[in-house]
């Protein structure tokens, strides 16, 4: 559903992406994990097509981003990093908007909406300005515009930085629950997604690839079965002490 083909991003002399290649299929939750500044936000860009690629290519259900962006984001669900949104809007309006600009209108519209706020559990905020409500719950109303088309892939950038625990608990519960219809990535430094929501990771560094597996198999790269520790070796921070972001 999702294919990525030796994607490279420069800006000026340096080299941010350096031919990044893999592929997602439906069913499947990838994390795209890499410390800051690895490359991760800028590779989402590019296969969301918000930024045009140095070299490479990214399809969407068989449409290339780039020569065919219209119909490859008709299939294409976006949350993108710290949930951008009209903040004095109320949500149920702001998604009802953002259903009019994905082509919905009249009952399409408000079906759309209704299904978004359900998946979403938006209900007991629904009729408030999005300024008002909590992080987690700004964040969920972000999930909803991102999936209320019902996109066969869905992108996620940093889902849950920033949430308390039961703010995370509640967006992987959402995520998990469309897994199975879907193809997700959820680009990430936070390494307890990994456990959490998703069947395989990337763990990118340096802009390149390092490992490609299920969380098992990165597990079983260290001695004790701890994925910090091998994260830490894959990204150069074997000198570090004690986990990284979680």
């Amino acid at each position: 559903m999702l294919e990525v083909k030796n994607l490279k991003k420069r800006f000026g002399d340096f080299e941010a992406v350096k031919g990044i290649t893999f592929s997602v299929k439906k069913g499947e939750v990838l994390g795209f994990l890499g410390p800051n500044g690895a490359g991760k936000s800028t590779t989402m860009r590019m296969v969301t097509g918000f930024l045009p690629p140095t070299s490479g290519t990214a399809s969407i259900c068989g449409y290339d981003v780039l020569e065919e962006p219209v119909e490859a984001k008709k299939r294409l669900g976006y949350l993108p990093e710290s949930a951008p949104s009209y903040r004095g809007m109320v949500v149920r309006d702001y998604l009802d908007y953002i259903a009019h600009i994905r082509g919905f209108s009249g009952s399409r519209a408000n079906d759309a909406v209704e299904r978004a706020i359900d998946r979403a559990r938006l209900a007991p905020v629904a009729y408030k300005t999005i300024e008002t409500l909590s992080k987690g719950y700004r964040q969920r109303t972000c999930f909803a515009q991102a999936i209320i088309h019902d996109p066969k892939v869905l992108i996620m950038d940093e889902p849950t930085d920033g949430l308390d625990p039961n703010q995370k608990f509640a967006v992987r519960e959402m995520i998990k629950a469309m897994s199975a219809e879907k193809a997700i990535v959820i680009s990430t430094h936070i390494l307890e997604e990994v456990d959490a929501v998703c069947t395989r990771a990337i763990i990118i560094s340096d802009g390149e690839i390092k490992a490609d597996a299920t969380p098992a198999e990165l597990k079983a790269m260290d001695p004790e079965g701890r994925l910090d520790a091998v994260f830490r070796k894959l990204t150069g921070g074997e000198s570090a002490k004690g986990g990284v972001a979680a």
